[in-house]
Formats: C-alpha cells, sequence, structure tokens
C-alpha cells in the first residue's frame, strides 16, 4: 500500500509526496506537527498541514533568509531571529565570524525539541555557545527591545494562526525601534504567483516604515509555485552596495552573485511594488 501526504497549496492545487513513514505527530498549545520521511524530499516538517521545511531544499531558503540581510551589513554581531525554530537560519547566520550573539524567538517549543530529534542537519546549530533559545512570542519580544539588534530577521510561517501579526505594521514598527540605527531587517513574504497581494501590501507596510525596501527572489521546490520571495527593510545600507567584508564559501545556493541577482525581478513581480 502506498501512502501519500499532500500539501493543498491553494483550494485548487496540491503538493504530493510518496510517505515511507511518519516519524513524529503532535498536537502542541498552537499547531498540528508532523515529522514526516519521504521518498523525494527526505524529512520533511509539517505544521498545520503545511510544509516548513525539508532535509532536501532547505539549503535554499535559510540561506537566502539570512545571508543577504547579514552579508549586506558591515559588522553584525546581535542577531535576532523571530520564528525559525528548525534552526536552519541560525545554521546559516553563525557562519559569520562577527556575529556575537543569535537570539531565537520561537513561539512553539515541541518544534525546537522535534528539530533537534529529527533534523540534526538543520538544527545543529541551536547547540552553539553564541545561540540563546526563548521560547515566547517573538511579537512581545520585539516590543520589548529598543536599539538592540543589527539584523532582524522573521523566518515565520505563512500568516495564519500566531504568525498573522508578524505581518502587520504594528509589528514591523517594532522591529524598526528593536534595531539599532544602521540595522536591517528581512523576512519572508511568500509566493509572487499566489499571494500577491499579501506581498503587495507587505511591502507597503515595510516601505512607510523603513527608508529603504527590497523585494528579492529564490527558488525553493517544495513551497507554492516554487518562486518564493522575501523583503527586506533598511535604515542605512543598500543591499546591491554590500558593505559587508565577509561571505561564508561554504553555502550551497547563495553566492555574491546570485546576491545581486535576487534583486532583479520579473516585471509582474516589480509591477506588485508599484503604488
Amino acid at each position: 500500500m502506498e501512502l501519500w501526504y499532500t500539501e493543498k497549496q491553494t483550494p485548487n492545487l496540491g503538493l504530493s509526496c510518496k510517505v515511507k513513514e511518519t516519524l513524529y505527530h503532535a498536537k502542541t498549545d498552537y499547531q498540528e506537527m508532523a515529522v514526516l520521511d519521504t521518498i523525494q524530499f527526505g524529512r520533511m516538517l509539517v505544521l498545520d498541514g503545511m510544509v516548513q521545511t525539508t532535509v532536501a531544499d532547505e539549503f535554499v531558503y535559510h540561506e537566502m533568509i539570512t545571508h543577504i540581510p547579514v552579508s549586506t551589513h558591515p559588522c553584525p554581531r546581535n542577531v535576532l531571529v523571530i520564528g525559525g525554530g528548525d534552526g536552519g537560519a541560525v545554521r546559516e547566520i553563525i557562519k559569520y565570524p562577527q556575529v556575537e550573539k543569535v537570539t531565537l524567538v520561537e513561539i512553539d517549543g515541541q518544534v525546537v525539541e522535534a528539530s533537534k530529534r529529527f533534523l540534526p542537519e538543520i538544527s545543529s546549530a541551536l547547540e552553539d555557545a553564541r545561540v540563546e533559545i526563548k521560547i515566547a512570542d517573538g511579537i512581545e519580544y520585539v516590543r520589548s527591545l529598543e536599539d538592540a539588534c543589527d539584523v532582524i530577521i522573521v523566518d515565520s510561517t505563512e500568516p495564519v494562526g500566531p504568525a498573522v501579526g508578524l505581518f502587520g505594521s504594528p509589528f514591523y514598527e517594532g522591529v524598526f525601534r528593536a534595531l539599532k540605527p544602521d540595522g536591517i531587517f528581512a523576512a519572508q513574504t511568500e509566493s509572487p504567483f499566489f499571494n500577491a497581494d499579501l506581498i503587495r501590501t507587505v511591502f507597503r507596510r515595510i516601505k512607510t516604515v523603513f527608508p529603504h525596501a527590497f523585494l528579492y527572489l529564490a527558488s525553493v521546490p517544495t513551497y507554492p509555485s516554487g518562486l518564493w520571495s522575501f523583503t527586506l527593510g533598511s535604515k542605512q545600507y543598500n543591499p546591491l552596495e554590500p558593505e559587508g567584508k565577509y561571505i561564508p564559501q561554504d553555502t550551497r545556493y547563495y553566492t555574491s552573485q546570485v546576491h545581486r541577482s535576487s534583486f532583479s525581478l520579473p516585471r509582474f513581480v516589480r509591477e506588485l511594488l508599484e503604488d
């Protein structure tokens, strides 16, 4: 008998993967969580029926959400990650020798524990001495900060459930206050094909709060449509003129050439950003 998992990415489209085994399943205080061992993508973390990461293609997402903002900053000493309980973003951030501390704020502690157990390739850096893990509401945590971080990365789920507030103007205003005078912020902002209204709205909100706003793209096979967007807000630095002196060499997707080309937007995406 064949077992398949299907994520309904839209009401009319699904991604189906043949499953070897369900490694873990739980209902936490916040969401339904599963770790599946799939034939095509290996181990897969699923939250509320949506694929969050897989061992086969996670490197694309985690490298692009981190290296674009972190390499742009000339000296990223203090980095905050909101969400990202699987640890992939943290793994990429600690590749920078300038980084002195990474704070991971994840609302659901069971995501962290399941990732440590079943996704060691992704979560290994969570044990690094420079990393502090806080099980807390990221919105409330950001609200408590002022002039504290060089870089803030929001590695959130889709804007449903506890993640809804992470896409609102009050949160972006809190992020701005939490950043130092030359701070940089980046967040995942969904698919240009399926979430055009979200991208348009979020970009407008970030552009209102930050002096500089940019959208960039990457190809992530297991995410809806395979084309994924990230939005960056910067108080000072232009990501197309990187100030950073260090770019990690042990990456699989990100390079200095990819850094620049990811901001070259197709016309239909560029039109989403026009007022």
